[in-house]
């Protein structure tokens, strides 16, 4: 299945232009699991630079949709070092066989069609790299899962309540049959953000009262449909589809929404808000701008606001929290800091988090498959994550108050239409 869940959305060839104008910090220490304080010093490049280890083994890895950052990521476990890319899948036979031609995949372990995943985990592999649309996670991780592999897997994990509670399942027999499953956030790895975080947990910006988080960024190509929707698993569009993507706010937002879940460690229990599909011509069900308020059991408030239809601002995926004595910044791009209060510090740079936060989830994931750490944190927040933007796209499309009790019980499934597709 080719995938682009990117962050930020580029398309595929856009990918390998954007990445090279973008400078890597301290990635080869991260993707061995080298402590990432370093990189909070502002330490060039150059005297980061270390001899790559020699791994004590490699782990025999099968990947799951090859297109935009699928392949990217799969480039990224073959530069780690200790991994063998053994098996490949998508949708698109072209797809699998040119990440198998690169990867040196024998052509008898390159498989397509919407069963290709089958094949892989059926391969002879003791771990698993998800990257389709979100729709097929659940049924791929929790097959994975039974077949005792190790899951690294995209986001959103789902695009519906049914799916979100199939992931967290998946995640705690996975822990049960000591197997590693890791949610690829890149946010919450970068040193200065975790930083800014434990200030905040510690107080520092006194009793928390208010977070705005944004998510803003282009809009995507939504041609018509076909006769199938085989040209909907092309070229981000079905991003454009809430039952494929999860909408904008599951897909792409959630990278804000996610870190805000972080930093508090709890999730929302209502919200309400508006959305609206505003580009031209639409063919797909997605909100191209919505605006959510979130309320805590605790009487905290979160504001979040998206749009994808525009470049009016630049991309953006921020959050903001403000406290009685300051307030604080945690993001993507640009500068996190904490403003005022017992425990300011200045701003400083978030560097490269795209590359470097995935090299750093790999080195994890690597770490925790070889020395046997199969607590698997990044599930329970992922689902919650997840379940915070079904909450908050719901209750903006709907123009109404939604509760998350309310939610969980509607179990509202979404279905695509698979017919005509290859098996």
């Amino acid at each position: 299945m080719k995938n682009h869940s990117l962050t930020p959305f580029t398309s595929d060839s856009e990918t390998s232009s954007t990445l090279s104008r973008r400078r890597f910090v301290g990635g080869a220490l991260a993707a061995a699991g080298a402590p990432l304080l370093a990189a909070t010093r502002g330490v060039a490049q150059e005297k980061l630079a270390e001899p790559k280890p020699a791994f004590a083994r490699k782990i025999k890895l099968g990947v799951v949709g090859n297109g935009g950052r699928g392949k990217w990521i799969a480039g990224l476990f073959h530069k780690h070092g200790g991994y063998e890319i053994h098996s490949v899948a998508d949708y698109f036979k072209e797809v699998a066989d040119a990440a198998g031609d690169q990867f040196g995949v024998d052509k008898a372990r390159r498989f397509s069609g919407l069963s290709g995943y089958k094949r892989v985990i059926e391969s002879g592999i003791e771990a698993i790299a998800l990257e389709t649309p979100p729709y097929f996670f659940p049924e791929h991780a929790s097959a994975a899962v039974e077949a005792e592999l190790h899951v690294y897997m995209a986001k959103p994990v789902a695009v519906d309540v049914p799916g979100c509670m199939a992931i967290a399942k998946a995640g705690k027999k996975a822990t049960a049959d000591k197997r590693c499953f890791l949610v690829d956030y890149q946010m919450p790895t970068d040193p200065i953000n975790m930083d800014v975080a434990t200030r905040i947990r510690d107080g520092g910006l006194g009793k928390l009262g208010y977070v705005l988080s944004y998510g803003f960024s282009g809009g995507i190509a939504d041609p018509p449909r076909g006769k199938t929707i085989e040209n909907r698993l092309r070229g981000l569009i079905w991003v454009n589809d809430i039952a494929m993507g999860c909408d904008y706010i599951g897909n792409y937002d959630i990278h804000a929404i996610d870190a805000a879940l972080w930093v508090l460690g709890k999730r929302p229990i209502a919200a309400g808000g508006h959305s609206r599909i505003l580009r031209p011509d639409p063919h797909g069900d997605g909100r191209d701008v919505c605006s959510v308020l979130y309320e805590f059991a605790d009487g905290l408030v979160m504001n979040h606001q998206g749009q994808w239809l525009c470049n009016n601002t630049g991309q953006r995926l921020t959050c903001e929290f403000y406290g009685l004595q300051a307030n604080a910044t945690i993001c993507y791009w640009g500068k996190a800091q904490v403003r005022g209060g017992p425990q300011h510090i200045g701003p400083r740079n978030v560097e490269n988090l795209y590359q470097a936060g995935a090299m750093r989830n790999i080195g994890e994931f690597y770490q925790c498959v070889t020395e046997g750490r199969f607590d698997n944190p990044t599930v329970g927040r992922a689902v919650d994550g997840c379940l915070t933007c079904i909450l908050g796209r719901e209750a903006a499309a709907r123009h109404t108050r939604l509760t998350m009790d309310e939610l969980i019980k509607e179990s509202k499934r979404l279905d695509v239409d698979l017919s005509g597709l290859k098996a």
